[in-house]
C-alpha cells in the first residue's frame, strides 16, 4: 500500500548519488509545502506547493504538521560494540594525561579490549541494541559500526558477528567495518609488523569468506601503525575485495591522508592534523573526509579544518565517532551544532555532510542520503521548521518522527 508524507513545511535535501564537494556541498533543494509518495519502501515522487496525488482508502498518511523534513541522518563512523566504559580515565585527563599517555600505560583502547574480550556475545548484542535505539531516536537511519576491540581472531570475529546480528535485528541500517588494526594488542607489543601479517593471513580471509564486513580500516598514528604497515594491510584488503577506510592524522600527521589519496580509499577519518599536502592528496584521490567534531570537543583538541577541506574540493561528512574513550556520545544533534560552531559549515553543507556524503562514505549513495524518486524512503520529520534550528539547538533531540524504508520506525512526536 502507498504511504504519503504530507503537509511538510520545508523538505530540504541534497540531490544526486555522488559525494558533494566544494560549492556543491552547500547546495540543497528546498521544497515548500511538500509531500513525498512512498511505495514498497521506495520514494516514488516528491510534490511541492500543496500538490498531492490521488490515493485510495488503503493509503497510509503521515502528517508532518508543517515542519521540516530531511533525509535520515547517517552516522558514518562509530565503534558501537564494546565492553565496559572508561570513566576512570577522567581523573588522568584532568591531570594532563594525553590520549597516547593513557594508551601507552595500558589504558585507552587496550582497556576496552580487555573488557570486550571478557564480555559475552549476547551481552554485547543486547547493549548495542540499546545504543541503536538511542541513535535512531535522534534521526539516524543508517550507521557504520567498526570492530577493533578484540584484536585477536576470536574476539574480532565475535564483534563482527554481533554487528551482523544487529543488522538482521534492528530497524536501523547497519554497515560493518573490520578494524582489527585499531591498536597493537598486548601480546604483540613491539611487533606491529607481525600483527599486520597475522591480520592479513589469519583474519581477513575469514571476514571476507563469511561476509562479516564490507570495509577494512586501520589506525595510522603515533604508537600504533605506520604508513608502510598501513599500506600493506589496506592493499591486501583491497585485493581481497574490501572497500578501504583509514583513521588518519588524528593526533600527528604521519602520511595517513596521503596514503588514503594514493590508495583511493572511500574515506579518511578524523583528519585533525591534516595539512595542505594531505588535503591535496585527498582531493586528487576522491576521498571523503569523515570528520568527528565531538571527538575534538571531548579530547579538548583542535578541530579539523573543514572550511579548507571544502575549499580543496574534498567532500566532507560529519559523524559521531561514538566510543567509550574519546567520544562517549551518540548525540548527532550535538555533532551538527559543533559542525556549525567549530567547523563554520553552513546548514546546507552540514545537511549534505550527514546525509549524501555520509551515504557515499558507506557506498550507499545510490540508495540513501537524499529524498528523491528511486531512493529508499529514509526520512525524518523534525520538531523544527528549518535546518538552521537544528544547527542552533545545541544538544537537543529535535527528531519528531523517524521513517525507515517508508514506515514509522520511532516517534518522539507530541
Amino acid at each position: 500500500m502507498p504511504t504519503l508524507v504530507y503537509n511538510i513545511g520545508i523538505l530540504q535535501t541534497a540531490l544526486g548519488s555522488s559525494p558533494l564537494r566544494g560549492e556543491a556541498q552547500g547546495v540543497n533543494k528546498k521544497y515548500k509545502n511538500a509531500a513525498v509518495l512512498i511505495e514498497d519502501g521506495v520514494i516514488q515522487a516528491v510534490y511541492e506547493n500543496g500538490e498531492t496525488p490521488a490515493l485510495g482508502d488503503d493509503a497510509v498518511l503521515i502528517d508532518a504538521k508543517g515542519r521540516l523534513a530531511t533525509a535520515g541522518f547517517i552516522d558514518a563512523h562509530t565503534h558501537l560494540v564494546f565492553g565496559g566504559w572508561r570513566q576512570n580515565e577522567i581523573p588522568l585527563k584532568l591531570k594532563g594525561a594525553s590520549y597516547l599517555d593513557i594508551l601507552n600505560a595500558g589504558g585507552g583502547i587496550l582497556s576496552t579490549v580487555r573488557a570486550t574480550r571478557s564480555t559475552g556475545e549476547n551481552e554485547l548484542f543486547e547493549r548495542s541494541m540499546g545504543f541503536l535505539d538511542e541513535l535512531m531516536g535522534q534521526g539516524v537511519t543508517t550507521v557504520e559500526i567498526k570492530s577493533g576491540y578484540g584484536l585477536d581472531k576470536t574476539n574480532e570475529l565475535k564483534q563482527l558477528n554481533v554487528i551482523k546480528r544487529l543488522a538482521n535485528s534492528h530497524k536501523i541500517g547497519v554497515v560493518a567495518t573490520y578494524l582489527g588494526a585499531h591498536a597493537i594488542p598486548e601480546e604483540y607489543r613491539g611487533r606491529a609488523a607481525e600483527y599486520i601479517d597475522f591480520i592479513i593471513k589469519e583474519v581477513l580471509p575469514i571476514v571476507k569468506a563469511e561476509q562479516l564486513a564490507e570495509f577494512c580500516d586501520v589506525f595510522l598514528e603515533t604508537g600504533v601503525f605506520d604508513a608502510e604497515q598501513s599500506r600493506r594491510l589496506l592493499t591486501a584488503a583491497k585485493n581481497m575485495g574490501f572497500s578501504i577506510k583509514i583513521h588518519a592524522d588524528e593526533i600527528d600527521e604521519l602520511g595517513g591522508s596521503r596514503l588514503a589519496g594514493e590508495l583511493k580509499a572511500v574515506s579518511a577519518e578524523h583528519l585533525i592534523a591534516t595539512g595542505e599536502e594531505g588535503m591535496q592528496a585527498l582531493s586528487e584521490g576522491g576521498v571523503i573526509a569523515a570528520i568527528l567534531p565531538c571527538t575534538s570537543l571531548y579530547l579538548n583538541k583542535t578541530f579539523a579544518r573543514a572550511r579548507d577541506m571544502i575549499a580543496h574540493n574534498i567532500p566532507v561528512a560529519v559523524a559521531t565517532d561514538f566510543n567509550p574513550g574519546s567520544c562517549p556520545s551518540l548525540n548527532m544533534g550535538l555533532c551538527v551544532t559543533m559542525a556549525y560552531l567549530k567547523y563554520r559549515m553552513t546548514p546546507e553543507e552540514i545537511l549534505s555532510a550527514v546525509t549524501i556524503n555520509a551515504a557515499c562514505a558507506l557506498n550507499r549513495g545510490d540508495s540513501l542520503g537524499t529524498v528523491e524518486a528511486g531512493k529508499r524512503a529514509d526520512m525524518v520529520i523534525w520538531n523544527a521548521y528549518d535546518m538552521e534550528t537544528l544547527c542552533y539547538r545545541m544538544g537537543s533531540n529535535l527528531a519528531a518522527t523517524v521513517i525507515k524504508d517508508g514506515c514509522i520506525a520511532c516517534t518522539n512526536d507530541r
